[in-house]
């Protein structure tokens, strides 16, 4: 997926800076965090085991032609080599796979014993580079400072999260406020953002 708003940026650029990239379904976010790890392997040749990747990305789906979810090994299966911090479970997406208010907050719920475990680990043994994908799926229940205090820890951080109107139900307006709430003040923390298109 081509995404004219990041195209132009030299990679180079997110080195020992803390970055992320943010915007609707489909438009190719975890995709470029996957080139954003080849880069630092294959141009860079940086050291697999001092970088760190949690990928919080539910399963890739296709839901009436487009893609949602989708893990950094979908686009670059050689990122297994970091130091790919792994946890027992699927990541549910919270929204479509609810019938109701109550299910979406527990499948946040869920994710966030999941996600917790891992990001709790990487602040007590930290790496200079830190990759996490899908950032909001820590966010629907966790703590902005806890997530801040591990990307503060590294010297080159990027990250990517959903921040649309696309995953919506009639039970879920004030979960999805919440969210884009909870991106846009993460937003404020961090030196670079870039909006897919």
């Amino acid at each position: 997926m081509e995404m004219s708003i990041l195209d132009n940026i030299n990679f180079n650029n997110f080195i020992g800076h803390k970055t992320i990239i943010y915007g609707e379904i489909n438009t190719g976010k975890t995709e470029y965090t996957a080139r954003f790890v080849q880069f630092l392997l294959e141009d860079k040749q940086v050291n697999p085991k001092a970088t760190t990747i949690l990928d919080f990305g539910p399963k890739l789906k296709r839901i009436k032609g487009k893609k949602i979810g989708g893990k950094i090994e979908d686009f670059y299966k050689k990122c297994k080599i970091c130091n790919y911090l792994t946890f027992q479970g699927e990541i549910i997406p919270p929204r479509l796979n609810a019938k109701s208010r109550d299910e979406i907050f527990e499948n946040a719920n869920h994710n966030y014993l999941l996600t917790s475990k891992v990001l709790k680990k990487f602040i007590k043994k930290p790496t200079n580079i830190l990759i996490i994908n899908d950032i909001s799926i820590y966010l629907h229940v966790g703590d902005k400072q806890r997530l801040l205090e591990a990307i503060r820890k590294t010297k080159t951080f990027f990250g990517d999260s959903y921040y649309g109107n696309s995953i919506k139900s009639n039970f879920e307006v004030d979960f999805s406020l919440k969210e884009r709430l909870a991106i846009e003040n993460l937003l404020k923390e961090v030196e670079n953002s870039y909006k897919t298109i």
